[in-house]
């Protein structure tokens, strides 16, 4: 089986400005869940573009699924992957929310009847059934958010990417999407792509890789990237509470969690 994405010597400039990307190459099983971190202007929403075939590969190489990307591929990368972005208010087009769901499918030129049971089992999935004839615009921000996850697993694709979809929710909104998204790779087998700034939000993935400036700085499981602490403070990330606490009394850069922390205390 070939790997969910690999990206090979990947660069990237737009127009004639400063490269945005560098020489990026890595690849991405199938079913992993990985993070990609680093400071506004690191690359890592051009990267996710690429992947996501909604900007061109100019220098180097996409392969999605065993697919090249290239402006040819397009329509069938587009069936591999969903994208879920920062703002729900930008991808609603439908009066209802099932309207809503239903849209994408609709221009893939689903029947109706098969429509409308993907609709229902989508909006199942993310706790949002209830909410059909409501309107999107209606909603709390974790429930537009909700909408816009089964809008995209409605078309069943294998990888998902997330676009600093949590961004604008509050804690406790954050933590019940991610839970949402965790049941849904393990019921449905995503790969999921996670981009973020948050870095609380980075600690049950498989892998994360950290961006800075265009390039790919550190890639490795959570133990080992926050063995790396002073170097994601210096590209001006925020640590994780339990990092931060472990770094300010015990002088030292590793993955804990509270409860370790508390043990050590």
């Amino acid at each position: 089986m070939h790997p969910a994405v690999e990206v090979k010597h990947l660069s990237y400039r737009y127009d004639d400005g400063p490269e945005v990307l560098k020489d990026v190459s890595f690849t991405i099983e199938r079913g992993e869940w990985i993070s990609i971190v680093g400071h506004n202007g690191s690359g890592k929403s051009t990267l996710l573009k690429l992947i996501g075939a909604i900007h061109p590969v100019t220098n180097g190489e996409v392969w999605v699924n065993g697919i090249k990307v290239i402006e040819d591929t397009f329509s069938e990368i587009h069936e591999h992957v969903g994208i879920v972005f920062q703002n729900p208010d930008n991808q609603f087009v439908g009066a209802t929310v099932e309207d809503d769901v239903a849209f994408g499918l609709e221009n893939y030129g689903v029947p109706y009847e098969i429509m409308h049971e993907r609709v229902k089992e989508a909006l199942n999935d993310v706790d949002m059934g209830e909410f059909l004839t409501h309107e999107p615009h209606h909603l709390s921000g974790g429930q537009k958010q909700r909408v816009a996850i089964a809008g995209v697993i409605a078309l069943r694709p294998n990888i998902m990417i997330l676009d600093e979809a949590t961004s604008m929710l509050d804690p406790e909104g954050r933590g019940e999407i991610l839970d949402v998204i965790r049941k849904l790779q393990r019921e449905k087998g995503l790969t999921v792509i996670h981009i973020t700034h948050h870095l609380e939000e980075t600690l049950q993935s498989d892998r994360i890789f950290v961006m800075n400036k265009g390039e790919l700085i550190l890639c490795g499981t959570p133990e080992d990237i926050y063995m790396h602490g002073g170097t994601l403070i210096e590209i001006g990330l925020d640590l994780p509470f339990e990092m931060k606490l472990n770094r300010l009394i015990f002088n030292e850069d590793a993955f804990v969690t509270e409860m370790e922390l508390l043990n050590k205390l």
